[in-house]
């Protein structure tokens, strides 16, 4: 099968989730971002219960929180994302794939099928998926897109 075949077929459960990092609206700035530093997270959930309210990202924390004037012990509602667009485990890698390039994300929340998140899938789990299931189609890349050489390497 060609790795756009698969890429069709494969759904999130043949990519490795992030455990998701999940905390309070109320929590402050500087708690989530520590937590996110102690678990070497790009993202946290913003959860009230179950329901997922917001995603705060790296993104987030460089455009919204490193401001002049921003007080760090605010509560982190007031610099997440509200309403993340989220992803069903069913979900095929080539339409998260998609949905990541159409949207710029680099991190989705995944959910289950009553809306309650179970996990985070990033650029990188996806771009580990490629390296683990298609090593010679990534490998064996040229170092530009659509590079031929002219001559062969070595000797």
């Amino acid at each position: 099968m060609s790795l756009r075949e698969n890429l069709w077929q494969d759904d999130l459960s043949q990519v490795e989730l992030r455990e998701t990092l999940i905390v309070a609206p109320d929590v402050t700035v500087r708690q989530t971002v520590e937590t996110m530093r102690e678990s070497s997270s790009g993202c946290a959930l913003i959860c009230q219960g179950q329901e997922l309210k917001g995603i705060f990202t790296e993104r987030d924390l460089i455009k919204r929180v490193l401001a002049p004037g921003v007080d760090a012990d605010s509560a982190i509602e007031t610099f997440m994302t509200p309403d993340p667009v989220t992803v069903p485990m069913t979900t095929s890698v080539g339409s998260v794939i998609k949905t990541m390039h159409q949207g710029h994300y680099r991190h989705l929340p995944v959910v289950d099928a009553s809306g309650v998140p179970i996990g985070t899938v990033s650029v990188k789990r996806i771009v580990q998926y490629l390296v683990d299931h298609f090593p010679s189609a990534v490998y064996n890349l040229p170092p530009q897109p659509g590079q031929v050489m002219d001559a062969r390497e070595g000797a």
